[in-house]
C-alpha cells in the first residue's frame, strides 16, 4: 500500500484517537494517507465514493470493517482496493482470528510490509454480508437480553444479559443443513449454532476454532448441550476453545449452511437481527484482498 483513505470513526473517545493517532503517524512514515472520519453509513459511501484508486483501510472493529465491506459491495468495488485494518474496537474478533496485532502501531506494520490475501465473506438470503461469525442460540439470546442493561450498565450490560440467557434458555428447535449434511433435524432442541467464516467472537472466543476464512468453506458448530449441567460444561469448554469436542456437539464444513424452524435471534459481526425462522449464507470466495501479517510478523506480535 502507498497511497491510502483511512475511514475512521467520528464518535471515538480520546483513547481510540489517540490510538489512531499512533497508527497514522507510524504509515505516513511509508505512505500517504488521508483520514476520513465518518458518522454514519452515508458519510461511509462518500468517502468511498471519493476514493479515486487508493487502498482502504479501516481504522475500527468488526462492525467498522463489516459497513465498510457492505458498502464497497454495493457500489461494486468490494474487489478493488486493497483493505488493511487497524483493530479499534471493542471485540476485534476478526483481528484476532487472523492475528493482526491489537497494537495499533504494529497494525500500520501489516498494512505496509504485510502480505495480500484472499478473503472470503458469506452472503445471506437477504443479501446480508458476514465478514467474521453468525451465530444463533444462548449466545445471540445473551445479546437481546443485554439491551435493557445495557443504557444502565454498560458493558457490564452483557454480563446480565449472558446470565439471564444461560438461566432461562431451553434451547431452539432447528433444523441446521450444512451441503448435503443435515447436522440438527429439528427433533432436538439446539443451544447454540455458529457460521464461521473467522474463528472467534466476544473479544476472543473461538467458537469455530478452525475455521480459514480463505478457504472457500465455512465451518458449522451446533451444539446440543441444552441440559443446565451440560451447559454450564460447554461454557466452560467454550472459553477453552475446546467446546468442539463434546459428545453433544456436531460440526462440519460447507459452502452452504441453513438454519430453519423455530424463530430465533442472530447476532452477525456483532449486530443483532431477528427474530427469524430461516436464515441461509452462502461462501463468497476470494471476495476481497487484504493485508495479513507474514509468518514473522505473526510470530513477533
Amino acid at each position: 500500500m502507498e497511497d491510502i483513505l483511512l475511514i475512521a470513526n467520528a464518535d471515538a473517545g480520546s483513547a481510540e484517537e489517540s490510538a489512531l493517532d499512533d497508527a497514522v503517524t507510524a504509515l505516513r512514515l511509508r505512505c500517504d494517507v488521508d483520514v476520513v472520519a465518518t458518522g454514519d453509513l452515508d458519510d461511509l459511501d462518500r468517502a468511498l465514493g471519493d476514493r479515486a484508486g487508493r487502498d482502504v483501510v479501516v481504522a475500527g472493529g468488526d462492525g467498522s470493517l463489516h459497513a465498510t465491506l457492505t458498502a464497497l459491495r454495493r457500489r461494486g468495488e468490494l474487489d478493488q482496493p486493497t483493505i488493511g485494518l487497524i483493530p479499534l474496537g471493542t471485540g476485534n474478533d476478526f483481528a484476532r482470528g487472523v492475528h493482526i496485532p491489537l497494537d495499533p502501531s504494529e497494525a500500520a506494520g501489516v498494512v505496509v510490509d504485510g502480505r495480500p490475501a484472499n478473503i472470503d465473506i458469506l452472503v445471506d438470503d437477504e443479501d446480508g454480508i458476514v465478514v467474521n461469525v453468525a451465530h444463533a442460540g444462548v449466545g445471540a439470546d445473551a445479546g437481546k437480553e443485554a439491551e435493557p442493561w445495557k443504557a444502565k450498565l454498560g458493558k457490564a450490560g452483557y454480563v446480565v444479559g449472558a446470565l439471564v440467557a444461560a438461566l432461562k434458555t431451553q434451547g431452539h428447535r432447528v433444523r441446521v443443513v450444512a451441503g448435503d449434511e443435515v447436522l440438527a433435524d429439528g427433533s432436538r432442541r439446539v443451544l447454540q449454532v455458529g457460521v464461521g467464516n473467522g474463528t472467534r467472537v466476544g473479544g476472543g472466543t473461538e467458537l469455530t476454532p478452525d475455521a480459514d476464512p480463505s478457504d472457500g468453506l465455512v465451518d458449522v458448530l451446533v451444539s446440543f448441550s441444552v441440559k443446565p449441567l451440560d451447559r454450564l460444561q460447554y461454557g466452560i469448554r467454550l472459553k477453552r476453545g475446546t467446546h468442539d469436542e463434546r459428545h453433544d456437539v456436531r460440526t462440519a464444513r460447507a459452502a452452504r449452511v441453513t438454519v430453519s424452524g423455530e424463530p430465533f435471534w442472530c447476532n452477525t459481526d456483532g449486530e443483532l437481527a431477528g427474530p427469524m425462522s430461516s436464515r441461509t449464507w452462502e461462501v463468497l470466495p476470494r471476495a476481497f484482498t487484504m493485508m495479513l501479517p507474514t509468518a514473522e510478523q505473526a510470530r513477533e506480535s
